[in-house]
């Protein structure tokens, strides 16, 4: 992904430390589709390489964005990215973790210092975001004047937990639980799942744990995912809190297993093919869905095309056009992504919001639903 595999593989320990740091920092940004600059992974490597110190490439990092002049909407995201994962990095590889409401909000502070005004502070409103496996439901986040009492609740109960007397499955779910319902507090206007994922990763060493692997780095939206699936539930369509999810990438973090994580296996409502290829009933179908094999009829070599290269990522529509291997916008809109639109396999990520500087285009269940076909097909 980042192309630092081999320094987690030589056999440098300082190399190597630095080298999960930056992975793992730079995966994280795909919880928010963001990616970061080519001068971004070329100061890492030299980081890496012990040609330069942290506190010179964040130096090197802020300088190279004042340079520019003026800033298109994809320098934005790459600043943020940037800047954020190199943070990131900084606060990997430290030898401290405060496990307090003080330690987890100085954690946020210190990703996205530069980035937010508000880093570090606890939102003082509600919130509710739209959420692709939830086919655009919500989460319910804690109210804002219960968020301080609720963490300090939870870093209670966890400091109280007596692991000695639980098992590896015990182990898990419990883990699972506990980071789950941290992150429904949702403490920040932004940068929650990073923050908590961050926070997350030091907690476990703290414990014991080795996770410098690269499951956080590679499979950093499924985590988002898989904490939105624990904390849903719609009672009036069926749909209960599933923790099974979150509990799988955990137990490839922490027991070393290898089980397949996939995000549109926990989009809700989802088509009957996307179940029968998890192995399981869908969590609820509803009777408009369009046959899948109907569907699949209307899809032009355009569009599958488009299908393919989307799969289950999050791709803006510069990145979906290089993927496809398009350089003519209004051809790859008229084209792709209009008939996309209309047979229901596309959808946006900010759909109230077209001309988001973050927009990002993502397949529906039933775009999952035909991607599947296709791909067996």
């Amino acid at each position: 992904m980042t192309g630092f595999d081999e320094y987690m593989r030589q056999g440098e320990p300082h190399k190597r430390e630095k080298g999960y740091a930056w992975q793992t920092a730079i995966g994280l940004q795909a919880v928010d589709g963001l990616r970061p600059s080519d001068y971004l992974l070329e100061t890492a490597r030299k980081d890496i390489e012990g040609e330069i110190t942290i506190d010179e490439a964040e130096q090197l990092i802020k300088s190279y964005y004042q340079s520019k002049e003026s800033r298109s909407s994809e320098d934005v995201e790459n600043h943020e990215a940037d800047m954020a994962s190199t943070n990131i990095r900084r606060l990997l590889t430290e030898k401290t973790f405060a496990f307090t409401l003080v330690g987890l909000t100085s954690i946020h502070r210190r990703i996205f210092k530069g980035i937010f005004k508000f880093a570090g502070r606890i939102r003082d409103y509600n919130i509710t975001k739209k959420e692709w496996v939830l086919r655009g439901d919500t989460v319910l986040y804690v109210s804002a004047q219960d968020i301080s009492k609720a963490i300090e609740y939870d870093l209670e109960q966890e400091r109280r937990f007596d692991y000695s007397q639980i098992d590896r499955n015990g182990l898990v779910g419990h883990i699972a639980q506990f980071v789950s319902g941290l992150w429904q507090i949702h403490p920040f206007a932004e940068g929650n799942t990073r923050t908590i994922a961050v926070f997350t990763i030091l907690y476990l060493r703290s414990l014991g744990f080795d996770v410098t692997n690269d499951l956080f780095a590679n499979h950093s939206w499924y985590f988002r995912n898989a904490l939105v699936r624990a904390n849903y539930q719609n009672i009036r369509k069926g749909i209960m809190r599933n923790p099974e999810y979150l509990e799988r990438f955990f137990r490839n973090l922490l027991l070393g297993e290898t089980n397949e994580l996939r995000n549109r296996w926990m989009v809700v409502n989802a088509p009957e093919e996307l179940a029968v290829e998890r192995g399981r009933q869908p969590d609820c179908r509803t009777s408009t869905e369009q046959p899948t094999e109907q569907v699949t009829e209307q899809v032009t070599e355009q569009v599958r095309a488009l299908l393919l290269a989307l799969s289950d990522e999050r791709l803006s529509l510069r990145e979906l056009m290089e993927k496809v291997g398009l350089k003519h916008r209004p051809t790859f809109l008229a084209n792709y992504v209009a008939p996309a639109f209309k047979i229901g396999c596309l959808r946006l990520l900010y759909p109230d919001h077209p001309n988001h500087p973050r927009q990002k285009y993502l397949l529906t269940a039933k775009g999952l639903a035909v991607y599947s076909a296709i791909k067996k097909g």
